[in-house]
């Protein structure tokens, strides 16, 4: 009996040791497991902290563009109004461009008529005057046949030349200094839009834009317009080639409606290529002509063909300024009516519209866009391009 009390107890002193023993086990797993979790879930928190600062971070960099945010903060009826270059309407013209919400004004020859170097600044400086956002000021400016401001002896020492005439006169040096010695002149009365080079390829003299052009083949096209591009970077006058996508030997647009009827592929080897060349070079518009190009949209002039934007966006590139011709031309005057040609140039991809009837336009362009007909998505890429054009003009600060 004895000897069996102390066996008892070593094997109750066992037991317990080995309830403590495991116990102890299921408290350590347990630790452990909660300090996985523990770190699992810090990890994850980490992680989606680290999300949500780098989407943070994105959203702040992007919202701090003051360009979005000036674009965040115009009304429809502003943002509308940026989309139209109208042409000068004569004593009208501050009155309409605080209306309208005029993106800028396009000046034709009868506009610098007698006018000295003093009185043209002042007439300018009168249409910005009290503008948030300064207007595009434009005069066609391609030399020859072409020039506007330099027909009055006042405001320039001489009319501006041909590019063939410079080319022959003194090569692709003399069509550099002539895009500069331009950008000059026209900066120094307040114009942003000189609506030069002409990157049509044309070798046929009887041609209707042959004069306008440079004269050569694809090549020699090519080199004409990325060296204006090159040049204009570094002045206050935008580059714009047109008139996309080539006019070709076709007739003129101004008075009848054009039908260009080559194949696609003979535009890509020949005609597209100029337009490559300043697309490559940093060129800040291009202009859209309205005849209608069979092979790539039969139906509709090009101004307002959804077709002939996507060739340009999407298998040329050009992210920029893509503008119309002057909408009063009869290739599109008689093609669609003007209040309809506004909405439809926009609607087709265009950001700018050269218009005399922006009266009836920008109302309906208004409509459209509140009914959803034109989605403020597009409107507001628009008004991007426009804004970001005139910043790097200098027009916005």
């Amino acid at each position: 009996m004895k000897k069996t009390i102390p066996l008892l107890g070593a094997v109750l002193a066992l037991i317990i040791v080995g309830a403590v023993f495991v116990i102890w086990q299921q408290n350590q797993s347990t630790s452990d497991s909660t300090n996985e979790t523990s770190s699992s879930q810090s990890t994850s928190q980490t992680s989606s902290q680290n999300s949500s600062d780098s989407s943070i971070t994105s959203e702040s960099t992007e919202s701090s563009d003051p360009i979005l945010k000036q674009i965040e903060a115009m009304t429809i009826e502003e943002k509308v109004g940026q989309l139209f270059l109208a042409r000068y309407p004569g004593e009208i013209a501050v009155s309409d461009s605080q209306t309208y919400h005029i993106g800028g004004y396009l000046l034709f020859g009868a506009y610098f008529e007698n006018e000295t170097a003093d009185s043209l600044l002042n007439k300018i400086q009168a249409l910005q005057s009290d503008k948030e956002i300064p207007m595009f000021i434009g005069a066609d400016e391609e030399g020859g046949t072409v020039t506007r401001i330099s027909r009055n002896p006042n405001l320039a020492a001489s009319p501006f030349q041909s590019p063939q005439a410079i080319y022959q006169a003194n090569g692709w040096e003399g069509i550099a200094a002539d895009a500069v010695q331009k950008a000059e002149i026209l900066t120094s009365y307040g114009i942003q839009l000189g609506l030069f080079p002409v990157a049509d390829v044309a070798t046929d003299p009887n041609a209707f834009i042959y004069e306008r052009t440079i004269g050569q083949d694809a090549k020699g096209t090519s080199t004409f317009v990325e060296t204006v591009v090159n040049s204009l970077k570094e002045t206050q006058v935008a580059s714009t080639l047109k008139h996309f996508p080539g006019y070709g030997n076709n007739l003129d647009s101004h008075i009848e409606i054009v039908r260009d009827e080559r194949p696609i592929e003979e535009l890509r080897q020949n005609d597209f290529l100029p337009f490559q060349a300043g697309i490559k070079a940093g060129v800040d518009s291009i202009l859209v002509s309205h005849n209608i190009v069979t092979s790539i949209d039969p139906d509709v002039p090009a101004s307002i063909s959804p077709k002939i934007n996507h060739v340009l966006r999407d298998e040329l590139g050009f992210n920029g300024v893509v503008m119309t011709d002057d909408m009063d031309m009869v290739g599109l005057a008689d093609f669609i009516s003007q209040e309809e040609a506004g909405l439809a140039a926009l609607k087709a991809g265009n950001d700018l519209v050269l218009s005399s009837s922006y009266a009836s336009q920008i109302p309906t362009v208004i409509e459209a866009v509140k009914s959803g007909e034109y989605s403020e998505d597009a409107l507001d890429a628009s008004v991007m391009r426009i804004l970001k054009l005139k910043e790097r003009l200098g027009m916005i600060e």
